[in-house]
C-alpha cells in the first residue's frame, strides 16, 4: 500500500528511490512493485537509463479513492495521536511524500503546524478538543479564521490567521496573529498563544490566510515555550498530591506546574508528584497552603520553613484569647 502510494503521488519512481522512501532494501521495494503488478495495479517498468516503474493512464489520479478533505483529516489524525514514538512520526512523513501533488501542500503544512511537546502539566482528560481538527483544517487551506475567546482580561472576538496548533500535555495551544495585509499574510509581530480550550466560537472564513515567507513554525514554538517558562518563577517545589486532587491543582497552577510522575513513585504512596513554581519562597508557600490538606511539599527546605511560618502566623491571628 505505501509503494502505491508514492506511486500515486508522482509520475514514475525507481526501485532505489522506494527503497529510501520506505526505509527498506532495494531487493525488498522490486519485489513490492512487481508484487503490485502481478495483483492486478495498472504499473509497468521502463528499463534503461532514466527509466523506473509508471502507472498506466490515467490511474495515478483514482487509486485510493482518497479526497483531499479526506487525506487531511487521515493526517489530522496521525498528528493528533498521542503516541509519539519514532514509527509514528515516520509514518507521518511517508504519508505525506507519498500524496498525490495537488493534496501535498496542505499536508505538508499540517504536519509542519502540528506540534506534540513534553507537559507542563498533564491531566486526566485524553480526549483532544474538536477546535483542534478544524484549525489544523484552516492551516491547512491557508484560511483565516474568527474565534470569540475567553481570555483573561475578558471575552473578545478576534479575527487570525492560525499558524501552528501545539499541545503540552493534554493541553493544547494556538498560535495566531492577525492578517497584517490584504494578501492575508500574518503581522508576526503580533504573534501570540491561545488555550483551545478557552475558545468559545470557531468559524473559518473564505479569506485566505498565509504565514509571513520566513516563518519557522519549530522555532517559533520552541520561543513560545521560553516565555512561558520564564514566567514560571525561579522558585519550585515539589509535591505529593492524592490522586483524586491532580487534575484541579494543574489546572489551578496553569503554567506555573507540571506533572513529574503520574502515580506512585516508590512503595505503596499512591500519590502523584507534581512540581509548582514562584517567584519567591513565601508566594509560594501561600498559593500552596490552600491545597494542605492534599498536597505535601516535599523539597526544598525553604518553602517547607515558609509553610511553617504561615501556619504559624494563623494559628498566632485565631489564637482564642486567654480569659
Amino acid at each position: 500500500m505505501q509503494a502505491l502510494l508514492f506511486l500515486q503521488g508522482r509520475p514514475m519512481i525507481t526501485a532505489a528511490e522506494l527503497a529510501t522512501e520506505l526505509e527498506v532494501s532495494v531487493p525488498t521495494a522490486r519485489r513490492d512493485l512487481e508484487a503490485l503488478a502481478m495483483s492486478g495495479v495498472p504499473i509497468y517498468p521502463t528499463r534503461g537509463r532514466g527509466g523506473g516503474w509508471r502507472l498506466i493512464g490515467g490511474a495515478r489520479t483514482d487509486l485510493t479513492g482518497l479526497t483531499e478533505v479526506e487525506v487531511t483529516s487521515l493526517l489530522i489524525g496521525l498528528t493528533q495521536s498521542r503516541a509519539t514514538d519514532p514509527e509514528r512520526a515516520a509514518a507521518v512523513r511517508k504519508l505525506v511524500r507519498a500524496m498525490p501533488e495537488p493534496f501535498r501542500a496542505g499536508a505538508e503544512r499540517v504536519a509542519a503546524a502540528t506540534v506534540r511537546d513534553a507537559p507542563w502539566g498533564a491531566t486526566g482528560d485524553d480526549t483532544d478538543p474538536p477546535a483542534v481538527a478544524e484549525l489544523q483544517r484552516a492551516i491547512a487551506r491557508e484560511r483565516r479564521i474568527r474565534i470569540a475567546y475567553a481570555g483573561s482580561r475578558g471575552d473578545v472576538d478576534v479575527e487570525l490567521v492560525p499558524l501552528i496548533v501545539g499541545s503540552r500535555g493534554a493541553r493544547w495551544y494556538l498560535l495566531a496573529a492577525p492578517a497584517a495585509t490584504d494578501e492575508g499574510v500574518a503581522d508576526r509581530d503580533r504573534l501570540r498563544t491561545y488555550r483551545v480550550d478557552r475558545i468559545r466560537g470557531l468559524e473559518t472564513l473564505a479569506e485566505r490566510g498565509v504565514a509571513p515567507a520566513d516563518f519557522e513554525p519549530t522555532a517559533e514554538w520552541d520561543r513560545m515555550v521560553a516565555r512561558v517558562e520564564s514566567l514560571r518563577g525561579s522558585v519550585r517545589a515539589r509535591l505529593r498530591v492524592e490522586p483524586w486532587a491532580v487534575k484541579a491543582l494543574l489546572d489551578r497552577f496553569g503554567a506555573q506546574a507540571r506533572l513529574q510522575a503520574p502515580g506512585p513513585e516508590s512503595g505503596s504512596d499512591p500519590r502523584s508528584t507534581v512540581e509548582v513554581s514562584a517567584h519567591r519562597a513565601d508566594a509560594l508557600a501561600e498559593q500552596i497552603a490552600a491545597w494542605a490538606t492534599v498536597a505535601e511539599v516535599i523539597e526544598p527546605p525553604e518553602v517547607r520553613d515558609a509553610l511553617r511560618a504561615l501556619g504559624q502566623r494563623i494559628v498566632d491571628t485565631y489564637a482564642p484569647a486567654e480569659s
